[in-house]
């Protein structure tokens, strides 16, 4: 097959999705598939929604996989009669964020039209899957293929996880992520502070996205009780996040919507309880008091006290590693998931 895929600017992008993309690609491609990497210009809403005045669907494919992020670029290369069929791979609505109430009505319409374009779709978990089939009220087609949380190889042996969580001294927890408002940074910084425990935090992630919002998590860090007693380290290679991964006691992105949330799974295989929201798909991850938590989106005193709770009972701590590394080991291999997403486009363009 000659399979092409629609995405906005680098496919080296750091972000949970662009990672599940590279590793799709990779993966067809030592399959034998020939894969066209599309990539229209990154830029704000308004200008991705003026890419319909030129842009049009490549010629010469099999079938054209469409990253959902680019809904706004492909309403009218969508339209009328496709010459090929059209694959939507949703890591996670737009509409599904929270906005102010106009841009999420405009949001929705745009994102409603698009959905409702495409032939098929691949789906990152059931959650995803139930929002777009709520949003276009029809049936769909396509797998949930689950994105891969293997790029650190064999998860952590359960005695070094039962030992780390016995030693003495402060709680280390890690947040993983753009630094962007979406993922809850500031709520988090906000929980520490209100925090009465020896809790000390690693930042890990690129501050480039949102460079104004990640200047303001620092000058918060640096105020009040907070000062030394959070680390930012930028974005960090595999070898690195590792070695952070395995000093680290809790993983905590109190994300305000996750489509699925591969960051919870990682520190999952590293056996770190994982602090999610209620909102979005971390619940098919989380289960709340046994691999970790679940807090309402924007609710820093109540994960404030969750943390509190990892900080002062390690028998709690050491469990619900444990608990975590388990639920780690039960998900499906990334081979699983891509071999279906593999059998899916074959059978759809042999139809």
């Amino acid at each position: 097959m000659k399979i092409g895929l629609l995405i906005y600017g680098s496919l080296d992008t750091l972000s949970g999705g662009y990672f599940y993309d590279r590793r799709l690609v990779e993966y067809l491609r030592a399959h034998g598939e020939t894969v066209e990497i599309i990539s229209l210009l990154w830029r704000n809403y308004p200008a991705h929604l003026s890419d319909n005045l030129h842009f049009r669907l490549p010629p010469g494919l099999d079938v054209l996989i469409e990253d959902e992020l680019n809904h706004p670029s492909l309403l009218r290369a969508n339209a009328g009669i496709h010459p090929y069929p059209l694959v939507s791979l949703v890591h996670h609505l737009r509409s599904s964020e929270l906005h102010p109430a106009p841009l999420s009505w405009l949001y929705r319409q745009v994102e409603r039209r698009y959905l409702r374009s495409v032939d098929a779709f691949i789906f990152n978990s059931q959650t995803t899957r139930l929002a777009v089939q709520n949003m276009i009220g029809k049936a769909l087609q396509g797998p949930v293929a689950y994105p891969p949380t293997d790029r650190f190889g064999q998860a952590l042996p359960a005695e070094l996880v039962s030992a780390r969580a016995q030693q003495p001294g402060p709680l280390r927890l890690v947040f993983l992520g753009n630094l962007i408002a979406r993922k809850g940074l500031h709520t988090l910084l906000l929980a520490l502070r209100a925090c009465q425990a020896d809790v000390r935090l690693d930042v890990i992630g690129s501050p480039s996205a949102d460079p104004r919002y990640a200047q303001d998590m620092r000058d918060l860090a640096s105020k009040g009780n907070l000062a030394g007693r959070v680390v930012f380290h930028g974005a960090l290679d595999n070898l690195a996040l590792a070695e952070k991964l395995r000093q680290a006691h809790v993983l905590a992105v109190p994300s305000s919507y996750e489509g699925f949330g591969i960051v919870y799974l990682e520190g999952m295989g590293f056996g770190l309880p994982a602090i999610g929201s209620s909102a979005g798909a971390a619940g098919e991850i989380i289960s709340d008091g046994q691999t970790g938590c679940l807090v309402a989106s924007g609710d820093a005193l109540g994960l404030a006290e969750r943390i509190k709770e990892f900080a002062n009972n390690r028998g709690l701590l050491e469990r619900q590693s444990l608990q975590a590394l388990e639920r780690y080991n039960r998900q499906p291999s990334w081979v699983e998931t891509a071999a279906s997403i593999h059998t899916f486009l074959s059978k759809l363009v042999a139809k």
